[in-house]
This record gives structure tokens, sequence and C-alpha cells, in this order.
């Protein structure tokens, strides 16, 4: 698949970009995170879990490319990368277009059935009042 800018994001990103994603706590991090970086501690603390445990899903994120960890002195704050967000984001985009012009034919298709089934009605109708039945 072609994405704009001749940028080809390969089957394994994407598919570490939904891995990442599949997970609440992980999505609430890339939340947090859109808002400035944070340290461990400071993502840990909205969640009932241990630090350890939101390391885990911050090495999630990483090997996504999703954040960027640094080291600045004794602090180890972490950072969002949307890149991968926007390559998934466009991925999903190009079955949106497929999706909306599938809709649209649908659309067509039931509006020619509509009109169809007005003139048969017509027809019907006008079909009645010039042949009137004779009783038996």
């Amino acid at each position: 698949m072609e994405l704009k800018n001749n940028i080809h994001p390969s089957a394994e990103r994407l598919n570490a970009t939904f891995a990442a994603l599949s997970d609440a706590t992980r999505r609430a991090i890339l939340a947090r995170l859109a808002q400035g970086e944070a340290t461990v501690s400071e993502l840990a603390a909205p969640f009932a879990m241990t630090q350890p445990a939101i390391s885990k899903h911050l090495k999630v994120l990483e090997s996504a490319g999703l954040i960027v960890r640094e080291r600045d002195a004794q602090r180890r704050p972490s950072r969002l990368n949307a890149a991968p967000l926007a390559e998934a984001t466009q991925w999903l985009a190009e079955y949106r277009q497929f999706w909306t012009s599938s809709f649209a034919r649908l659309d067509g298709l039931l509006e020619e059935l509509k009109d169809t089934r007005k003139k048969n009605k017509k027809h019907k109708h006008k079909h009645k009042k010039h042949h009137k039945e004779v009783p038996r």
C-alpha cells in the first residue's frame, strides 16, 4: 500500500502499532504523553499497578516506536512519537475511502430501487383504473 509522500509503512511496524494500541493501559499512557513528557512514576500514578508493570507497557510502546525514552540526569522521561500513529491513521483512511465509496454505490442502488417501485406502483394504479374486472 502506498501512502502520501510515497511512505510505505512496513507490515511489522503497523502490526506493532496496532498491537500496542490494543491495550487500554497503553492507550491511556499515550493520551497522557500527548500532553507532554512524563516519568515512569508520573505515568504509573493513575493506575493500580506497579512501576515495573508500567515499565513493561512502556517497553511495548517503545518497541512499536510510539514513544521515545530519554535519559535526563536522574530522570528517564518518556515522550510521544506520533509518526507511527499517523501511518496507522493513513492506512485506516484508505479503508475508509473504500467503505465510503461502497456506501455511496449502495445509496445509488437503493435510490434506483425506490424509483422503480414508485414507477411500478403508478403503472399498476393506472392499469387498474383502465381495466376494471368484470365480476364472474
